[in-house]
């Protein structure tokens, strides 16, 4: 059987091989991860224009291109099951750095932004979050597009190199990756720095996700450059451990950043009022003002008149409430907002009349 499917498919052969187990099992891992990040997406667009908090919604374009990249990763998986060749070997070289540093790069924009919020500051417009995550990635793009560019003009191609030249220029290719990694990593243990728990969270969970991928990495590059010489396993398990790292990577974006993240964004649409940073106690003074105006409606003047208060349907002045429009964060002296002055007349004006 394994004779017969290796000289059917060729270098295709892993994609039939039933005695290959991790290949049938990164298949089936990478398969469902395609899935299940095809209904996120699907979910996203249609919690997006439920979200009234603009603080939350900003962050929102930047999450959906950051699923578009896991989406890419599962589906490079295969191209590590499939034999190396020309082929495999550019989409290997160019795809594997690329959708990386745009998934660190978009943690990084939404960490960056969350330095803000957690400090009480006005959150990043959604253009200039988006700008933030594509705009890191570019470097990472334009480094794969020179190295593959030149191993397709010159001579020497993947398949004339040694499995540990494939390896060093494959580790190297991918040293802006771990610098985004790294910044990320710093950037996000800033945001537990500030007066705003509520915003904390989202920075707990990029925290945990790039932690948690820093060790995947660091297995990995170990493996692939040391362990597999060591263990004689080398170029056999060479695809295997990149493979493997390359689903597991991706897993953990979706367990520990999108799906937290996905949770919060529904129970915000659930609720009635804004959430996040425009939720807040409200002050003391508000809740007395309803009444303080019922009292001071039913008051009466010294010389048995009665007060003239125009109401609104919720027993508020109007003149408090313009007051209360144009300064938001100042208190309000009640005994001046109520009370409208009365012309004073003298004493024998008095007696005239």
């Amino acid at each position: 059987m394994y004779e017969d499917c290796v000289e059917s498919t060729g270098d295709y052969y892993l994609l039939c091989d039933t005695k290959g187990t991790w290949g049938i099992v990164l298949e089936s891992l990478a398969a469902i991860g395609i899935v299940v990040t095809i209904m996120l997406l699907l979910a996203f667009l249609f919690l997006m224009r439920k979200v009234q908090d603009c603080s939350q919604w900003n962050v929102l374009p930047t999450q959906f291109l950051f699923l578009l990249g896991v989406l890419g990763l599962f589906s490079l998986a295969f191209a590590f099951i499939i034999q190396l060749n020309q082929q495999t070997a550019a989409v290997r070289y160019f795809l594997f750095g690329v959708l990386f540093a745009l998934c660190f790069s978009c943690l990084l924009a939404h960490a960056s932004n969350l330095v803000k919020l957690v400090r009480g500051r006005v959150s990043f417009s959604w253009t200039t979050i988006l700008f933030i995550a594509i705009g890191v990635s570019l470097l990472q793009m334009i480094i794969a597009i020179e190295y593959v560019t030149l191993m397709m003009t010159r001579g020497t191609m993947w398949v004339c190199m040694t499995p540990y030249q494939l390896n060093v220029d494959f580790v190297v290719l991918l040293i802006y990756v771990l610098f985004l990694m790294a910044l990320t990593f710093f950037v996000s243990k800033a945001t537990f720095c500030g007066p705003c728990e509520n915003w904390k969270q989202h920075g707990r969970f990029i925290f945990v996700t790039v932690l948690i991928s820093i060790v995947i990495w660091v297995v990995w590059i170990s493996m692939l450059m040391r362990g597999n010489p060591q263990l004689q396993r080398q170029p056999q398990w060479d695809d295997a451990v990149i493979c493997i790292a390359l689903v597991t990577n991706a897993w953990v974006f979706l367990l520990l950043y999108i799906i937290p993240e996905l949770c919060i964004l529904y129970r915000s649409c659930k609720q009635d009022c804004p959430v996040q940073g425009n939720a807040g106690p409200v002050p003391a003074y508000q809740r007395s003002f309803r009444v303080e105006n019922q009292e001071l409606s039913r008051a009466r003047d010294s010389d048995g008149a009665e007060e003239d208060v125009a109401l609104t349907s919720y027993g508020t002045p109007i003149q408090l409430q313009l007051m209360m429009a144009f300064l938001p964060f100042q208190t309000v002296d009640t005994a001046q907002a109520y009370f409208i002055p009365r012309a004073k007349l003298s004493p024998r004006q008095d007696a005239g009349l």
